[in-house]
């Protein structure tokens, strides 16, 4: 049973507008949400606010998806632009690396960087959100024919190389920046943001194990995530270190899910005959969701890659995240809540 993607809001009173929901300070709710004509007699009905279904948040309007893959390792540090994705997610990579494949529909930065190269495991994350614009900088040779198969927009830099620029002060190749609106410019048909399965709301009254920080280990990466209590984020480190933000201060979201997924060799490998791995993302499996201070053991299920994927508690019950960002770490080792 799927909750509501609709936030109800009380008018009562001067019919003054309680808030939607509790967001960090940082990072304002996207879009307006109509407010009361003060001519308007109080009111005991419901007003009802549309929620984003990337975020749970307010909006006027669903836009374009942007699918872009950024570098993840410490030469391409700080990244330019995650502060404003709606969703963020890790994937492993050669070598036991990771990088990013950031989702934008409801806020999009000017620039965004540093782009890097696609993986096949994006090909089987984008489906879910119809046919998105997918921003990368080059793929192996063996991998052109199945992007170009794939259910996405190619703005990439060898077709869109307009869109495209080296940022100064960085050194190549982690200095490959593009400007998200040329990028959208050239896919004009990309599809608006829809349901892709997520709810958000309250937190499950039982089942939440209080923590202060959740680790998560790749061959060759390491992601911590510690709960903010003032910020009402978890604060993300990355290899011991705080992961900071190009545009100043430290990378956090209100919700952390840690997807356990089977990872395996594909037929793919780099230049230094390292294999790419294939993270599957089809099918179900376990996770851990953090929000609020708290670990939620939970259950995914993803039926096929044009389906969502859906989050529920073990009683069966939707998982619920927090309104705001929500990153998604696909790691392999099973999860473990002490």
């Amino acid at each position: 049973m799927r909750l509501s993607r609709t936030i109800t809001i009380w008018l009562a009173g001067a019919a003054v507008l309680l808030p939607v929901s509790a967001c960090s300070s940082e990072e304002p709710a996207p879009g307006k949400v109509p407010q009361a004509a003060a001519s308007v007699a109080p009111s005991e009905e419901p007003a009802e606010v549309n929620a984003h279904p990337f975020t749970g948040k307010p909006y006027d309007v669903l836009k374009p998806v942007l699918a872009v893959k950024i570098e993840n390792t410490a030469a391409g540090k700080p990244q330019q632009g995650l502060k404003s994705a709606d969703i963020v997610y890790v994937e492993q990579v050669e070598a036991g690396l990771t990088r990013i494949m950031a989702i934008f529909s409801s806020r999009l930065p000017s620039k965004v960087g540093p782009v890097r190269s696609a993986r096949i495991s994006d090909l089987h994350i984008a489906p879910q959100f119809g046919k998105p614009a997918f921003s990368y900088s080059g793929a192996q040779s063996k991998m052109l024919p199945f992007i170009a198969e794939a259910s996405l927009f190619d703005v990439g830099d060898s077709r869109n190389p307009g869109a495209y620029f080296r940022e100064p002060g960085r050194f190549a190749p982690y200095n490959l920046f593009a400007n998200t609106k040329r990028l959208l410019a050239e896919a004009p048909k990309a599809s608006k943001a829809k349901d892709v399965g997520f709810t958000f709301g309250d937190a499950p009254a039982e089942g939440g194990v209080p923590r202060k920080s959740y680790t998560v280990k790749w061959p060759a990466a390491r992601f911590t995530f510690a709960w903010s209590e003032a910020r009402k984020k978890w604060m993300i480190w990355q290899d011991g270190k705080k992961d900071m933000a190009a545009e100043g201060g430290q990378l956090g979201a209100p919700t952390i899910v840690v997807q356990y997924t089977k990872t395996e060799r594909s037929q793919f490998h780099d230049s230094n005959d390292s294999y790419t791995p294939l993270v599957h993302t089809t099918g179900k499996g376990k996770a851990i969701v953090l929000r609020e201070g708290k670990a939620y053991k939970a259950n995914w299920e993803r039926e096929s890659e044009k389906d969502g994927t859906t989050f529920t508690t073990e009683s069966g019950e939707p998982m619920n995240f927090a309104p705001g960002q929500v990153w998604v770490a696909l790691a392999s080792r099973k999860p473990v809540i002490p």
